[in-house]
């Protein structure tokens, strides 16, 4: 039997781009030949930018680069390249910023004509078969494009260099001549407010997405001010959002996010970096208030990733999961009909289950409308009351509901999982995980956060490179961004917190000093997203300083909350000076983004803000210190430290003078400072919580 013929992204590694594998398009992935041929050939540059979670990526790919008719016209006239968005963000980033400029809106999957030396000169998204009311055919697109290279080349070249020296431009800002200040924190505070939909919860209008800084922001300003209406805000919007349909009811986890403004329409893909950030909001919002819808929405998230995103054997956090199981279908795999959901259930759940989660004859979705999307629309006392039934055995028939729903649900084909280890994300998801377990107190999530980490070091961290960006297959691959170094370096500080081991915190200095050495810009402050590099793509030379969250905290941000940290516990001048210096930088800037650069305003509050530091002195096996350690934990106070000293050890390596003092006390005990002053010791775990909720509060 003849092999099936493959193109160039056969050997990849990205899920995406072998997904492309059997395309009659010549693709190649990004590389210098491709450009080195584009010059040779003097032929525009066709990049596809997608993802394997994006469903208008496979729309696309079938109706377009599958055709050979379309192929054969690419083949002839262009260099095709194919880029994982995910694998290569960096990429994705300025070619977004480019075809926005030109096109005015960006995503996926992004489609962009380049000169040989890629720069942009035409671009847009998705371009269906065939012309439309609204867009022109992917096959008329290109023929215009091939025309325009061929007659207008040197208007295209000027054009492109106008477009790459105005973003450029753009890209370098003055620093703030101002010392960061609190001012800025309450301006923002202000836009975000200004932003809330008091009627829905979250900001905005549809399409709604998540803002993860903004809630931890808000929920810290009410702390501080005991301002019910920053509360309110926090809970109106994450209690909205759990009871919506971009959370999935049945299997736990969130989906990307929701077309409408009532959270109940999802894009259906699962991303990790997205319900890392949610486990955060929902357990520092727990903490804060004792809701238990937002523990057991947490507990939800923790479950569907440890089942679905978590390679069990070796540690690590895959990528992804998709919204679909082919092309044929919209997120069937996570929704219903009323047929289905009573052929699952018994006669009374079925009638409670009904009411709960809307399932009805005529669901939401547009492509299927019998499908219903599962969002929460009745409680169970209005429910018990229209049955005749108590509100207790709603609930218990409620319970049973889900779990026959979740059996049955598992029987159907689940859809793909991009198991690429991106270290970025696990970051993020290792420190929800030691969340999680601080909060909870359940030793799997600290066991299972620290497999992880200690797995990351061991297979994707070189000695002075720093971690790469992906892993699969037992091969680490990519060279690292600042997103990798500063989060796993965040991560590493929650390791120390939750082991007190110092191995940990040198890998944090480890990961600030190469952040340091190979990001930092010294002449302007802040921190670029990629190395200084060579290469033909000058596009790729313009270095980038990230502030915005996409949606989750940007790099810089990360940055200054790992330099400030790193300062708070060992003192050292030199870390608040890159925060500062980072902090500074954006200061005019960041402003214009308000509730789109929340995170940065959430790393001001904590620079300006010196966090209260609880330091707990004793050996590890000790109960007392164990129960001092949970004590500290379980509080919320915004940004707080714990810091574990094992009396046993001694090892004081790298700690300020004044915890390295707290470390000689008679152990156990606990100590709680904030800025230059500390309160007494003490080995009274009530006593304790008191102190962190009042010491140098206000």
């Amino acid at each position: 039997m003849p092999q099936e013929k493959t193109n160039r992204l056969a050997d990849e590694t990205s899920a995406y781009l072998k997904s492309a594998r059997h395309q009659p398009v010549d693709w190649y992935p990004w590389c210098e030949e491709a450009f080195e041929r584009a010059k040779e050939l003097d032929r525009p540059v066709l990049l596809d930018v997608g993802a394997v979670w994006c469903h208008w990526c496979h729309v696309i790919d079938r109706e377009s680069y599958e055709d050979e008719e379309i192929a054969k016209i690419i083949n002839e006239n262009f260099i095709p390249i194919k880029v994982d968005r995910d694998e290569r963000p960096d990429v994705d980033r300025r070619y977004q910023q480019a075809v926005s400029a030109i096109t005015g809106q960006g995503g996926w999957p992004l489609t962009a004509f380049m000169t040989p030396e890629g720069k942009v000169f035409f671009g847009g998204t998705y371009f269906p078969p065939n012309d439309t009311q609204n867009l022109p055919s992917f096959r008329t697109v290109l023929q215009r494009v091939i025309d325009y290279y061929k007659n207008n080349k040197d208007t295209i070249i000027a054009e492109s260099q106008r477009i790459f020296e105005a973003l450029s431009q753009l890209n370098e800002l003055e620093p703030s001549p101002d010392e960061p200040n609190i001012l800025l924190v309450d301006k923002a505070i202000h836009s975000v407010m200004d932003l809330f939909d008091p009627v829905n919860g979250g900001f905005g209008t549809a399409p709604k997405f998540p803002h993860y800084g903004a809630t931890e922001l808000l929920l810290a300003r009410y702390y501080e001010a005991n301002d019910e209406e920053f509360l309110n805000v926090v809970e109106k919007t994450l209690t909205g959002i759990a009871k919506g349909g971009i959370h999935d009811q049945i299997g736990g986890g969130f989906h990307r996010y929701s077309v409408d403004a009532q959270w109940i329409v999802p894009h259906f893909e699962k991303m990790s970096y997205d319900n890392s950030e949610y486990i955060k909001n929902y357990l520092l919002a727990y903490q804060a208030t004792g809701n238990e819808l937002y523990r057991e929405t947490a507990e939800g998230i923790i479950s569907f990733v440890t089942d679905v995103l978590s390679d069990k054997e070796r540690g690590g956090f895959y990528g992804s999961q998709d919204a679909d199981i082919d092309l044929h279908d919209d997120g069937d795999y996570f929704t219903w009909t009323k047929e289905e959901a009573k052929e699952a259930l018994s006669y009374d759940e079925a009638r409670v289950i009904s009411f709960y989660y809307n399932i009805y004859s005529r669901g939401e979705m547009k492509h299927n409308p019998s499908r219903n999307v599962l969002f929460i629309d009745m409680v169970p006392e209005e429910i018990g009351g229209r049955l005749g039934i108590s509100p207790d055995k709603v609930r218990e028939l409620i319970h049973s509901g889900k779990k026959n729903l979740f059996e049955a649900r598992k029987k159907r084909p689940a859809p793909y999982v991009d198991k690429i280890v991106y270290t970025s994300w696990n970051g993020m998801m290792i420190s929800a995980f030691f969340l999680a377990y601080k909060i909870l107190g359940n030793d799997n999530f600290r066991d299972f956060a620290l497999k992880t980490i200690d797995f990351l070091i061991e297979n994707c961290f070189e000695e002075g490179v720093g971690f790469y960006h992906t892993y699969f297959n037992g091969k680490a691959n990519v060279t690292g961004f600042l997103d990798d170094q500063v989060k796993m370096g965040i991560a590493c500080l929650d390791a120390y917190e939750v082991t007190g081991k110092g191995y940990y915190l040198e890998m944090a200095i480890n990961l600030a000093r190469i952040a340091a050495d190979k990001f930092y810009d010294e002449r302007r402050g802040g921190f670029f997203d990629i190395e200084e590099r060579n290469g033909s793509v000058v596009t790729l030379r313009s270095r980038l300083k990230p502030i915005q969250d996409d949606p989750i905290q940007s790099p810089n941000s990360s940055a200054a909350i790992l330099f400030d940290k790193l300062y708070y516990i060992t003192n050292d001048y030199n870390y608040r000076y890159y925060a500062e210096g980072t902090l500074k930088y954006f200061g005019r800037i960041a402003e214009k983004y308000g509730l789109y650069a929340a995170s940065y305003f959430v790393a001001l509050h904590y620079h300006l803000k010196h966090p209260v530091q609880v330091v707990v002195v004793g050996g590890s096996a000790d109960s007392k210190t164990q129960e001092l350690l949970r004590t500290a934990w379980s509080i919320y106070r915004p940004h707080k430290l714990v810091i574990q000293i094992d009396s046993t050890e001694n090892n004081f390596v790298n700690l300020s003078k004044t915890i390295k003092e707290i470390g000689k006390l008679k152990s156990p005990c606990a100590c709680v400072c904030a800025g230059n002053s500390c309160a007494a010791p003490t080995d009274d775990p009530d006593v304790l919580a008191q102190t962190i909720k009042t010491f140098a509060f206000r």
